[in-house]
């Protein structure tokens, strides 16, 4: 009976720290009057807005970004594409701090030479501080003809270690992210 608590408790501690890890944020907004199914072209906008990351990284975003919208019916052509998609990454150091404070002192009010509220002079604030760096990226979708934006997907993460695999993570964040483009095309599926 005891191996078997043990067991379940094993599990259970593997699932809490498996859910307390950085989960992959996503939100997305589009032009309620833009009509979706219009479009049937696109290029992959090349700019500068990938800098903060690794040419390797850049270059796995793009392909997912391409693979897609392929996936969703688009066909890439570099003349006069019907959208133009723009991929941003941005990188920022980020600071978090807590405070923890021990109203009762050293050994709390249990203590063998408890001898009052332990409230006040005994009381103590530690102050733990967290540097990590949060990631974003950030899918644009613009009609190419009026160049306005028509939706747009937004992927934020604390990133706290080099992936293990970049091209696997990289694929299933894109296609997280894409994952409401275009718009309507889910709720028919």
């Amino acid at each position: 009976m005891k191996k078997i608590q043990a067991i379940v408790l094993v599990l259970f501690l593997a699932t809490i720290i498996a859910s307390c890890g950085s989960q992959l944020q996503v939100t997305s907004d589009y032009d309620k009057a833009a009509n979706f199914t219009q479009y049937k072209t696109f290029a992959l906008y090349k700019s500068d807005q990938m800098d903060a990351i690794s040419e390797l990284n850049s270059r796995r975003i793009t392909e997912a970004i391409r693979n897609e919208m392929v996936k969703k019916g688009f066909t890439e052509t570099e003349t006069n594409p019907d959208l133009w998609v723009n991929p941003v990454a941005i990188l920022k150091d980020r600071t978090s701090v807590s405070a923890n404070t021990n109203y009762y002192g050293y050994g709390g009010v249990y203590r063998p030479y408890y001898w009052g509220t332990g409230v006040g002079a005994s009381s103590t604030t530690s102050y733990d501080v967290y540097h990590y760096k949060e990631g974003s990226l950030i899918i644009d979708v613009i009609e190419a003809s009026s160049k306005k934006l028509l939706w747009q997907g937004v992927g934020n993460k604390e990133i706290d270690a080099k992936a293990k695999d970049p091209d696997t993570r990289i694929r299933e964040a894109v296609t997280t992210i894409m994952k409401s483009f275009p718009p309507g095309a889910a709720k028919k599926s």
